[in-house]
């Protein structure tokens, strides 16, 4: 720090900061200031909002060049300018390093902060605020002088950008008179000896920086008073792009050819709420974060932060200077500009998505990765990361394609907040316009089909979100559905331990079409079970179960006959049974089963598994047992 301005002790001995002004007691109710008797220094020791103002003043006092204390008990008069205990706070806040009075620990800086106090004393003079005026001048005791504005107010400004304001006028005392003040008034002596080390807001640091011309002009340029957002309260971790890096980004254009919207959006992609310095990110590791930039959904953009060599953002932007501290968070100088990252992009940055990105692009392949960069669709994608591919045995021969179509649901963006125990429709296919399902359980975590679980959630992109999965989803068959749905428990006891001598298991997981598949199945929920006075013996189940299976057909609600009667294929069992179609009392459809019961409802449709489809019923179909 460079050396500071020294006083003597004949200059500094007319002049104690030390005064009062009216406070409120226990009940709200305004007590007088003290009876004038009292001079500025035994005031301000009565005054509970000016102690960190006395305790400034003993701190100066510990200099040997200042006797602040003892000196204004004199007959004055002054006019003191007398900062809250919460301009204070503020001033420390803005001081890198210090974090109390008692951070002012030696001459030098005892010093300083004398010089700081000297400069909110006018001597000679007791002002009352109606001596005041619009535009006046007013010299210091420190020597520099202060500007009165009363417009709106009355407000004293020093050589800061930001005047304070005059919360509490006119306290009187014996050896002058006391305004109370928002802020400590700063001259431009202190802001040159404190250049090094007074921190400003992100604006005020950009604009002072020559590297981040670019980035000053964007800001400007761009909706929302940007300018103004990143002199707020923040804290904010900004990724500043240099000038090198906007040259680069424009290529050539101008910054008025970019849409002020996509200008915006991509200046918060480089906004993160609160403060990440570099060994923060380091301590994280590689992960996410989230940006000011709205994605999908309207969703706050995600931002994948790589440490394993230096700091990189979205696998296109690497720290260049790390930790420029900032008022209100902190300033990392970035290479190059991050632009707004659609689903290609966040898998292509994350190292850990490396195997699904060549499946998705083995032999040249970009039907996949041209479908997830369409910016007119959304989708929500289910990533396996590496170890579930390292994993991945592919046991059934499934191409890998529609195994990669399985694991994305085009036309929605499907958040983790919004999930729920449901099935979904993926880009697979069972055939044209028969899209398979995803079945999302949210009981513990997120599982998807009973066997890959959400390991991070909502990787927010422009065109959808993201989450990444411990295992590859493998195409679903019927029995996958019935496994992974707890609604459908009792009906798989019933398939296995009820039925040991039938493998129900082996022909519904058929899926060759060389067999008995496609199967329609009529699923009965754990409900359906319950309302049976007892579940059959294993003889009487076998062809109850066989009841609720259609082999060799694959009959969604589209086949059905629209405001009539469908009279089935016969089942495993032999029979068939009938399917109304709407249904009644709230049932999609209505279903009599081959005994002649009625009023059994399908609650839900087209289910749809790889070797077969799956409807939901509320009651167990009984066969005819006479014939």
């Amino acid at each position: 720090m460079k050396a500071l301005i020294n006083f003597s002790k004949l200059t500094l001995l007319i002049f104690v900061l030390i005064f009062t002004s009216c406070e409120e007691d226990d009940n709200g109710v305004m007590n007088p200031p003290p009876e004038e008797t009292t001079n500025i220094v035994e005031a301000a020791q009565a005054t509970a909002d000016l102690s960190s103002l006395v305790s400034a003043i003993q701190k100066a006092d510990e200099s040997a060049n200042n006797d602040l204390i003892s000196a204004l008990s004199g007959d004055g008069p002054f006019t003191v300018f007398a900062p809250t205990n919460a301009a204070f706070a503020d001033l420390l806040a803005q001081l890198d390093g210090f974090d109390s009075l008692d951070d002012f620990n030696s001459e030098q800086l005892q010093d300083l902060l004398a010089t700081i106090l000297t400069y909110h004393v006018i001597s000679g003079t007791a002002a009352m605020s109606t001596d005041l005026s619009d535009g006046q001048t007013l010299t210091t005791l420190q020597g520099s002088n202060l500007t009165v504005s009363t417009d709106g107010g009355v407000f004293i400004g020093d050589d800061t950008d930001a005047d304070a304001q005059v919360t509490t006028a006119n306290v009187e005392t014996s050896n002058g008179v006391v305004h109370i003040i928002n802020k400590v008034l700063l001259p431009q002596t202190i802001l040159d000896e404190l250049a090094d080390i007074l921190l400003v807001p992100i604006t005020d640091l950009a604009i002072g920086n020559e590297n981040l011309e670019n980035l000053v002009a964007a800001l400007v340029a761009a909706n929302g008073d940007l300018p103004t957002v990143l002199r707020g309260a923040g804290p904010f971790t900004v990724l500043a792009p240099s000038d090198a890096a906007f040259e680069t980004f424009l290529d050539g254009a101008a910054l008025g050819d970019i849409p002020v919207d996509v200008l915006t959006n991509v200046l918060l992609n480089h906004v993160l709420e609160g403060e990440l310095y570099q060994a923060d990110l380091e301590g994280l590791g590689s992960g996410y974060s989230n940006t000011l930039a709205t994605g999908a959904g309207d969703q706050q953009m995600s931002i994948f932060f790589d440490t394993s060599d230096g700091v990189s953002f979205n696998g296109v932007s690497s720290v260049e200077a790390a930790d420029v501290k900032a008022l209100n968070g902190v300033v990392h100088i970035v290479d190059a500009v991050i632009g707004l990252p659609n689903i290609v992009d966040h898998a292509v940055a994350n190292p850990n998505l490396t195997s699904l990105v060549a499946a998705l692009t083995d032999g040249g392949n970009t039907t996949f990765t041209d479908l997830l960069s369409n910016e007119m669709e959304v989708f929500t994608v289910f990533a396996p990361v590496n170890t579930g591919f390292d994993a991945f045995m592919n046991p059934n021969g499934n191409d890998i394609n529609d195994i990669l179509s399985n694991h994305v649901v085009v036309g929605a963006a499907a958040f983790s907040s919004g999930l729920s125990n449901s099935y979904v429709n993926t880009a697979a296919a069972f055939d044209t316009d028969e899209p398979l399902s995803l079945y999302i359980n949210t009981d513990d975590g997120v599982t998807l089909n009973g066997m890959s679980q959400v390991a991070i959630a909502d990787i927010v992109a422009t065109n959808g979100v993201i989450h990444a999965v411990d295992m590859v989803i493998d195409l679903p068959t019927v029995v996958t559905f019935a496994t992974a749905d707890p609604n459908f428990s009792t009906l798989v006891t019933a398939l296995t331990d009820l039925t040991p001598s039938t493998d129900f298991v082996s022909v519904l997981s058929a899926q060759d079409g060389n067999g008995s598949d496609p199967f329609t199945v009529f699923a009965p929920t754990n409900a359906a079970f319950d309302a049976l006075a007892a579940i059959p013996e294993e003889a009487d189940l076998i062809p109850v179960l066989q009841h609720h299976v259609i082999a060799g057909a694959n009959i969604r609600s589209g086949d059905l006959t629209p405001n009539g009667d469908t009279v089935t294929p016969a089942t495993l069992e032999g029979d068939t049974f009938t399917i109304t179609l709407p249904g009644t009392n709230g049932n999609i459809a209505d279903v009599t089963d081959g005994a002649g019961n009625m009023g059994i409802g399908i609650d839900a449709v087209d289910v749809q598994a790889i070797n077969g489809v799956i409807h939901v019923l509320d009651a167990v179909l009984i066969p005819d047992t006479m014939n």
